[in-house]
């Protein structure tokens, strides 16, 4: 028995020195270290040997085991590092080439304009103030002029949020404008102010929410700026100049404008704003649909109801309120189509600004 494992160990080791490849060792492997090898038979046989055979044989089949896995392992090392140098042969390294560009990211367009009506509005003495998203039922709608079940809240369909407690008719929602931050402003303001109060001159931007079908032209989340204006003495005539001197800034001084009568329930009297299209120069396109103007925005005089809610006595103060979306500028300024693009995270469509 011993005889034959040391032909076993010479002829495997023999067998094994041509091998050059991890087919043929894997083959290899098989025959001589796999469950059906010769070497193998003599394991399953130790058990019919006579108890004094028995370590001797043993001990010379592990001997004879240990020295073909050693050998294996051996060639496996070899076969790999000559796989490794071949590719490094065939892969050689250019160092005198050029290396390749950095890909870097630039300003979302959205954000580029937000950052122009902040700095628009900012030149002009507006403050940026910051409101919360989730808003209750009682900010969002009642104390801007909207009482429970009144037929304007069909304007904005809403997101409202579950909560474990029985709020009745002031629910939790995420906000569908960025209005409910008026009252949170004057509220705020009038508290630190308390009689006398100095004017306001805030913008609001933020993110608001309404559960709409996502088309070209609407989505489900957006951008808003809100703008307020509260003192002694305000008229319409100044949220004209406001606006104009803002239009004229953003778009350029040779822009032209227009107000039109609306009905907003937070503002008395309302109007919407249009810009001459600056696309066509107001002769007519397909982004203003031939009408030779653009709608920018809605605003109004505060209406005294909301002037009351937010701490202040409309019989001596007064304000005006607007609100844009930066998206539907952005779409006019650069004749984008749709909407969705501004959300896609679209690097074809990102990358052109």
């Amino acid at each position: 028995m011993e005889e034959r494992l040391d032909l076993i160990r010479i002829e495997a080791l023999s067998a094994l020195e041509p091998v050059d490849d991890e087919k043929s060792l894997e083959n290899w492997q098989v025959k001589y270290l796999g469950r059906s090898s010769q070497l193998m038979e003599i394991f399953k046989a130790l058990g019919t040997l006579s108890k004094e055979e028995k370590p001797i044989v043993g001990r010379t089949a592990n001997q004879v085991k240990v020295a073909l896995e050693a050998a294996s392992g051996e060639k496996e090392n070899l076969i790999n590092q000559r796989r490794i140098d071949q590719v490094l042969e065939g892969e050689k390294i250019d160092v005198t080439l050029p290396g390749r560009r950095t890909i870097s990211g630039s300003i979302h367009p959205t954000t580029q304009t937000l950052r122009e009506i902040y700095r628009v509005f900012g030149d002009m003495g507006f403050q940026i103030y910051r409101s919360r998203e989730v808003e209750t039922d009682e900010f969002n709608f009642q104390l801007l002029n909207f009482p429970p079940h009144h037929p304007a809240r069909d304007m904005q369909d809403t997101f409202f949020i579950t909560s474990k407690q029985d709020r009745g008719d002031d629910p939790l929602l995420l906000r569908t404008h960025t209005s409910p931050g008026q009252i949170h402003a004057m509220l705020e303001h009038t508290k630190k102010y308390p009689g006398d109060s100095p004017p306001i001159r805030i913008i609001l931007p933020g993110m608001c929410y309404r559960y709409e079908q996502i088309t070209s032209r609407s989505e489900i989340q957006f951008n808003q700026v809100e703008g307020l204006a509260v003192g002694k003495g305000i008229t319409f005539g100044d949220l004209k100049g406001t606006l104009s001197n803002f239009a004229r800034r953003m778009f350029g001084q040779e822009a032209k404008t227009r107000f039109r009568a609306s009905h907003f329930p937070f503002t008395e009297p309302s109007a919407e704003m249009d810009v001459g299209c600056f696309l066509c120069g107001g002769d007519g396109c397909s982004v203003c649909k031939g009408a030779g103007w653009l709608e920018i925005l809605g605003c109004g005089m505060v209406h005294p109801t909301v002037l009351e809610n937010g701490g202040f006595d409309p019989e001596v103060y007064s304000g005006f309120a607007f609100g844009m979306g930066p998206e539907r500028i952005t779409m006019m300024r650069h004749h984008i189509e749709d909407i969705r693009y501004f959300w896609a995270n679209d690097l074809r469509f990102l990358d052109q600004f």
